[in-house]
């Protein structure tokens, strides 16, 4: 019987004229164990618990912020501009009612920016990268946008506080108020919005995540 070009060698290679190269094998009793393809690399695997402990702190840490995150819109958050009526309660001036608008997109502004700036810091940590320390991101971000939505309001009241005794007719100043809660969802859609465009543009399994 005539030989292949090259020959073969007893361990099941191929001998050709430009070199040695390894037989796709398959695995069985005779022929021993099947060759690992070069290419072929260890799948990348999630990391939970030694990040478990740094989102923790993450989240603590990043809940603070709802301290100046508060303090900054209760000096930009423009008051309303009122008349005293029957019971004690006030009725916004003509126009000055679009200050409610004003107040609650000056706060969307400032938690958005405030979440977009957490998530690219959080980002930078590369030898945190991943779903863990996103989500303990994220989630001090939620907590830091109450925060800021509960001090805010409380800030501003201090800040324009109505006269004692006060008068049917009587112009005031009404503090600026936040009417609605879902505006705490702002900061962590901050958060994940720019933590995911830059794990896109990255496109590695692991991120690039530096062990």
């Amino acid at each position: 019987m005539q030989e292949p070009a090259g020959g073969s060698a007893p361990d099941g290679s191929v001998e050709t004229d430009g070199g040695r190269g390894q037989a796709g094998a398959v695995s069985g009793p005779e022929n021993g164990p099947a060759l690992v393809p070069a290419f072929a690399t260890e799948q990348s695997q999630v990391s939970v618990k030694p990040d478990l402990l740094p989102a923790v702190s993450a989240l603590s840490l990043l809940s603070l912020f709802g301290l100046p995150l508060g303090w900054v819109w209760s000096r930009l958050a423009p008051p309303q501009q009122s008349t005293v009526v029957d019971g004690g309660a006030t009725s916004s001036v003509l126009m000055e009612s679009y200050h409610s608008f004003d107040a609650l997109a000056i706060f969307l502004l400032l938690s958005g920016g405030l979440g977009v700036l957490v998530g690219g810091a959080a980002w930078m940590l590369r030898s945190r990268r991943g779903p863990v320390f996103l989500l303990g991101a994220v989630l001090g971000a939620a907590v830091a946008g109450w925060l800021g939505m509960r001090l805010g309001t409380a800030f501003a009241a201090g800040l324009y506080a109505l006269p004692a005794a006060s008068q049917v007719g009587d112009l005031v100043t009404v503090a600026p108020s936040i009417d609605t809660p879902w505006v705490v969802l702002m900061a962590p859609l901050g958060v994940a919005l720019a933590y995911g465009l830059a794990a896109s543009w990255n496109g590695m399994d692991d991120l690039g995540r530096r062990h």
